[in-house]
């Protein structure tokens, strides 16, 4: 295949649809700085999504079916990630609470959303080898422990948000597969089990503390409740058009938690008000939609099942950040993708996109 003949098979509308979801997160960090005038972050920001825009251009050159070939490869992969995980535990700096980055001079390292696409990559390459037996309890046990080494590890943060999600992405991939119904619903009945255990044994006081807030806001309105007030009044105050970039009063003031990250779709709202965020689920459900044409494009298990799993991860992520942003789900610390401020982040969801249009050229 010729260079362009490779560039015309890409999907630019994915690609466009990325970048402008990247564009709406560095807009809102740089109306953030426009006050004290420290840009650091948005020049980080920046600078990670020219490296994650080639990075994705990179593995779009590179033959997925490599990996599809290579189970060795990608186990490797999990094995090392896993590792750094656990050295997390005693070697990184306590931030917030949480044992979750690696400091390399100016950066910070969360392996988390690096480990997570590996480990779709390893769930898609299990359940496509083991596709005719997938009705084997055993099977879906197996996948499971696969992704509860990882969980556990980021537990043990304690990353409770991030934990959670590698649970949702396990589920995604094994619903994709052709789970028996039957087998689902034993599933829910042991998760039951393990939630209800994990209340009275595990969970630690402000991690239950969030779910009673988020069950009755008034309970603790100047406390653990204040974020979700705050993120609802910057979202209310927003209106039509906003108030202008680096004019929100929440977002300026300092009232809105955590802007930049957990927080930053309610600073959007506020700052470029309902035609902002209707642009932005917008560009959110354009960039669901061509993953989704390109699985049904796909020509085997494994392509369909990463490139679905990664739709659904970005769904899932997606709709927990905007739902702690409308107080509709608990606080738990997860960022939108491809919008929030985080080099891991960023570079992990361009380069599995990249893995993305690998799967729509090589099909």
């Amino acid at each position: 295949m010729t260079f362009i003949g490779h560039f015309k098979k890409i999907d630019w509308v994915l690609v466009i649809s990325a970048i402008c979801l990247t564009s709406f997160g560095l807009v809102s960090i740089y109306g953030m700085a426009v006050n004290s005038g420290d840009f650091t972050f948005f020049k980080k920001q920046l600078f990670f999504f020219i490296i994650g825009f080639f990075l994705m251009l990179f593995f779009s050159f590179f033959d997925y079916r490599t990996l599809r070939a290579n189970s060795y490869l990608i186990f490797s992969l999990y094995i090392i990630f896993c590792f750094l995980l656990l050295g997390l535990l005693f070697f990184a700096q306590e931030i917030r609470g949480i044992k979750g980055w690696y400091r390399i001079g100016p950066f910070s390292f969360d392996p988390i959303p690096f480990l997570a696409i590996i480990l779709l990559l390893l769930l898609s390459r299990y359940f496509s080898k083991y596709h005719i037996e997938i009705y084997n309890f055993r099977h879906l046990l197996t996948s499971f422990g696969y992704t509860f080494i990882p969980f556990f590890l980021i537990f043990l943060q304690p990353n409770l948000g991030s934990g959670l999600l590698l649970i949702f992405l396990w589920f995604s991939v094994i619903m994709f597969s052709g789970i028996k119904i039957s087998h689902f619903l034993i599933l829910l009945l042991i998760f039951s089990l393990i939630f209800s255990f994990s209340w009275f044994f595990l969970l630690k006081d402000y991690q239950k503390q969030r779910v009673i807030t988020f069950l009755n806001p008034r309970l603790d309105p100047r406390g653990i409740s204040w974020n979700i007030n705050q993120s609802k009044i910057a979202i209310g105050s927003g209106g039509i058009l906003g108030k202008g970039i680096g004019k929100g009063s929440q977002t300026q003031s300092g009232f809105l938690p955590e802007p930049k990250t957990d927080f930053i779709f309610s600073a959007i709202a506020e700052e470029t008000g309902f035609l902002g965020i209707s642009l932005l689920f917008l560009f959110l459900l354009i960039f669901i939609w061509r993953i989704i044409k390109i699985v049904l494009y796909s020509s085997n298990n494994f392509s369909r099942l990463f490139a679905s799993g990664f739709a659904f991860f970005f769904f899932i992520q997606s709709f927990i950040n905007i739902g702690m942003s409308f107080g509709i789900l608990p606080i738990i610390g997860v960022p939108l993708p491809l919008v929030s401020y985080g080099g891991s982040q960023l570079l992990s969801f361009y380069l599995g996109l990249g893995l993305i249009q690998s799967i729509k050229v090589y099909g």
